[in-house]
């Protein structure tokens, strides 16, 4: 498989395709190079188990292309970087350099510096992230099956591929199989995750099958294999930022609001104000991301930025704006309508 994909890369980059591949399984790579047969459960074991793998993978796609002539560099992220949005720009202008200069990047998750869980999804996630953020004209996850089924394949002989999905709301009836194996994280519902993700931004999305011959140049050509994903109309973009704060983001706290807020929150799109905050959840500043839950069973109703810290919240909360006492530079929002986003 790496090959031939490989020889596709080589091919189109000649031609002129501009292309960033984002690859997975380190921790798996690792495993089997050290003989384990299942993933390690010990953070430090998974650090030094990807760390055996990064170095492989990467010498595994770097000597295919190179033999063909074609260079690469790779580019390792963790989430934090993703995260951070100045990071999140200095990532973009790497990895356009690299593109003027007809290097293909090779990005993979640094899940040797991870503090917590690795939890990108098998890099679907990750490969999103870059295709947004990269503007790109196609985001192509492969996997091992011809696409996304109306049902489990493996148990439903009778399982449908659909060819293209336009409406995610469609899809929740739907059995989403291709469970992530023993060694890996990711699975289809990753994949189906991040074609969201980057479709709504704009991006075409196609889940197909990476042993299949000229899957990429089927693609480039307009006639992709598998399940396509349209990218959003312009009118019905999500904008990048709502997108990182949906996607990209783990929220540190957690607002907990009255009815009165969920529904506006949800029907109208308006700012969160401290009338409608009933009570809040960790320890927060300023300018950090936080989950906003319905007071009566905890769901999240969304992210948002919030304009307070969580002390100053707890002095706030449930008041009317004319009950509080602000500097004049200070907002009367928690929580501002245009960085808050429901997920």
């Amino acid at each position: 498989m790496l090959g031939n994909i490989c020889a596709q890369i080589d091919e189109l980059s000649r031609e002129g395709e501009s292309i960033v591949l984002v690859t997975s399984g380190a921790i798996a790579r690792g495993a089997n190079l050290l003989g384990i047969e299942r993933r390690p459960r010990a953070m430090d074991e998974l650090q030094a188990t990807s760390a055996i793998g990064q170095a492989d993978i990467f010498r595994a796609y770097a000597n295919r292309l190179k033999r063909r002539g074609t260079k690469s560099a790779q580019i390792l992220l963790s989430r934090s970087d993703i995260e951070n949005r100045a990071n999140y720009r200095n990532i973009l202008a790497t990895i356009e350099r690299l593109l003027k200069w007809q290097i293909v990047p090779i990005v993979n998750e640094n899940d040797t510096t991870a503090t917590d869980e690795i939890n990108f999804g098998d890099n679907d996630f990750l490969a999103a992230q870059i295709a947004v953020l990269t503007h790109a004209r196609a985001l192509v996850l492969l996997t091992n099956t011809d696409g996304l089924y109306d049902a489990d394949p493996r148990r439903d002989p009778g399982a449908r591929l659909i060819e293209e999905v336009d409406d995610f709301d469609r899809l929740g009836g739907i059995e989403i199989g291709a469970d992530p194996s023993r060694l890996g994280r990711g699975g289809m519902g990753s994949k189906v995750a991040a074609a969201e993700m980057a479709a709504k931004s704009g991006v075409a999305v196609v889940i197909c099958n990476g042993h299949r011959r000229d899957v990429l140049r089927r693609v480039v050509a307009g006639r992709p294999p598998g399940t396509s994903f349209p990218p959003a109309r312009r009118r019905e973009k999500t904008s990048v930022f709502k997108l990182w704060l949906k996607y990209g983001t783990r929220p540190v706290g957690s607002l907990f609001v009255d009815k009165g807020a969920e529904r506006v929150l949800r029907e109208k799109g308006s700012s969160l104000l401290p009338v409608g905050v009933v009570r809040s959840g960790g320890k927060f500043d300023a300018g950090d991301v936080v989950a906003v839950r319905s007071a009566a069973g905890g769901a999240v109703i969304g992210h948002g930025v919030s304009e307070v810290s969580s002390g100053r919240l707890r002095a706030i909360k449930g008041k009317r704006s004319g009950e509080i006492k602000r500097p004049a530079d200070k907002p009367e929002e928690v929580i501002h309508r245009d960085r808050f986003v429901l997920v």
